[in-house]
């Protein structure tokens, strides 16, 4: 095969869950949920390279990221084709080189799956509005809507696909922690009781608050108690981060990544050092400790 066109760059942002709460479960497995995601800078990039004859490859840099139809950016560019009026003349490589941790609650895989939309859209001169795109992305995950949408910031329901805008988390610079294992997002689903449900549940009006007014009380995520019970290096790293200036701390999403919230980058730059010498004396796993701000 040839290459029909120069290759595209694209940036697959991840994302933190400042807030996120399970209001149920539907019957086709998925639960409901609302929860407020936050892009980042942090990022992987893919590299879309439009073939002249059908056919859907990927390559990645880390090995432990599938490469066949397992990978979500592979399923998205079917999703992709399987819509396009053209879908029978074209097909695409799709190169990613990792940033994000696998299996993180970073979203990275949902991630690379919704720049696939954005980037075969841009290719092939923008057939499908955003609202399709995200329709498309709807059955490929719960997060690959966020990611197929331009907004950085949303309230997101349902089971993540019904995105409302909302204004950025500028204010804070974010510590990511990833203690080095991975946790399947499945698992801590098929581990988590509705009976948690039952506590009182006090949602913001994040749609309505003014640009730098975000509330580290507001920090809030049922899927962390299930995710500490069976890792309670999580508690540690939430620890460690609360004693070193974060107004905040918090698992993403399904974890085992912590977040916590600083106003001042010396603060944030410390609190990383202090994780890494951790890391280095626990010696157990491979530590990624980072500072990241709100992105797109």
């Amino acid at each position: 095969m040839t290459d029909s066109a120069h290759p595209l760059r694209i940036k697959a942002p991840a994302k933190i869950n400042l807030f996120l709460h399970i209001i149920g479960k539907r019957a086709d497995g998925y639960h409901e949920l609302v929860t407020l995601m936050q892009k980042l800078d942090l990022s992987d990039e893919l590299r879309l390279t439009i073939r002249d004859t059908p056919g859907i490859s990927c390559s990645c840099d880390n090995p432990a990221v599938p490469t066949d139809d397992g990978n979500s950016a592979v399923q998205a560019a079917y999703a992709f084709y399987n819509a396009f009026a053209g879908r029978g003349r074209f097909g695409v490589h799709i190169r990613i080189s990792k940033k994000i941790p696998v299996a993180a609650g970073l979203g990275g895989g949902s991630s690379d799956a919704g720049a696939v939309l954005r980037g075969l859209n841009i290719l092939h001169g923008r057939p499908f509005t955003t609202q399709t795109l995200i329709e498309l992305a709807r059955p490929l995950g719960a997060d690959v809507a966020f990611f197929a949408d331009d907004h950085s910031t949303v309230l997101a329901m349902g089971i993540g696909d019904i995105l409302e805008p909302c204004p950025p988390v500028e204010e804070y610079l974010f510590v990511l922690v990833n203690p080095g294992f991975p946790v399947a997002t499945s698992w801590v689903y098929e581990n988590y009781p509705l009976t948690f449900q039952t506590r009182n549940f006090n949602l913001p009006s994040f749609r309505k608050l003014p640009a730098g007014s975000f509330d580290p009380a507001w920090l809030d995520n049922d899927l962390e108690r299930v995710t500490l019970k069976h890792y309670p290096q999580i508690q540690r790293i939430k620890d460690v981060l609360d004693g070193h200036g974060a107004a905040g701390s918090l698992m993403s999403g399904s974890g085992p990544t912590v977040f916590g919230l600083f106003r001042e980058r010396r603060h944030a730059e410390h609190a990383v050092r202090v994780m890494e010498r951790i890391g280095k004396i626990d010696g157990k796993y491979p530590l990624f400790a980072v500072i990241a701000c709100a992105g797109a």
